[in-house]
């Protein structure tokens, strides 16, 4: 699962004693949402498996829902403060004037361009034809049409993985350490890790304007990060990931200049 594939690698790029990690990108001239916006909240993509005693990582739809549940509720939460008409689906059958295939599809599309951008922006991959450029990905006529049916200024797309050290992995985690004590240090397994990322699209051009990743691992099974099974977790993350929104470079640019 290529998914679970981005989640591994951008983990691994964390210092894994027990490290968090957040870094945003935007278009240069992107100013956070501010006044009457309004603002369409996709159906947060979640997925949260157990990290087996073998190191394999099992889905479990039970827990997946509890997370998707916990972190809906977050998100309302968190929006309220900020002031815009917010609306969060959480069915596809439910935006009117837009079929659930319709928003199946835009969902699709913007998962494969959040993909190329934690690949292409964090993990090394630099396309020739982005370098320099910013934040450079669109989702085109799709997104535009949405907001001429829906009258939302913005969609935001949230995506959410999280790995769970198994009880099994938790003890072995712990034989080996103990073996340092004995003079015999068992190669180190690695615990949990998580992958959170958001993309804010703008429905007037169909451009993404900002992106966030939270990307969160460690090296000792049991440690974690805020787990998103949990109401608290859920709110952590997501404050993490949308309490913070950066203008773009040149918008930063342009008020350092104004306050000198």
């Amino acid at each position: 699962m290529r998914k679970w594939g981005l989640a591994l690698a951008l983990a691994a790029a964390v210092p894994m004693g027990g490290c968090v990690q957040m870094q945003q990108y935007a278009d240069v001239q992107f100013t956070p949402p501010q006044g009457n916006y309004k603002l369409l909240v996709l159906r947060p993509d979640v997925t949260v498996g157990s990290i087996t005693t073998g190191g394999m990582i099992e889905p479990r739809a039970d827990w997946t829902e509890q997370a998707r549940t916990n972190i809906v509720a977050a998100l309302r939460a968190q929006q309220a403060t900020q002031g815009g008409q917010v609306l969060v689906v959480e069915r596809r059958n439910e935006l009117q004037g837009v079929t659930a295939q319709e928003l199946a599809d835009i969902e699709r599309l913007n998962s494969a361009v959040a993909q190329s951008i934690v690949l292409h922006k964090y993990l090394g991959e630099t396309l020739p034809t982005k370098r320099r450029r910013g934040l450079d990905w669109t989702l085109g006529q799709d997104a535009v049409r949405l907001g001429q049916k829906t009258g939302y200024d913005y969609a935001l797309f949230m995506h959410a993985e999280d790995q769970v050290a198994s009880t099994g992995r938790v003890l072995l985690g712990v034989l080996g350490a103990a073996g340092c004590f004995v003079g015999f240090c068992a190669p180190n397994i690695g615990g949990a890790t998580q992958l959170d990322y958001a993309s804010l699209v703008d429905l007037k051009t169909g451009e993404v304007v900002w992106f966030n990743v939270v990307r969160a691992g460690s090296e000792v099974p049991g440690i974690k990060f805020g787990d998103l099974r949990t109401p608290q977790g859920a709110a952590q993350m997501v404050d993490r990931l949308l309490g913070r929104m950066k203008p773009g470079q040149a918008v930063r640019q342009a008020a350092a200049r104004e306050s000198r």
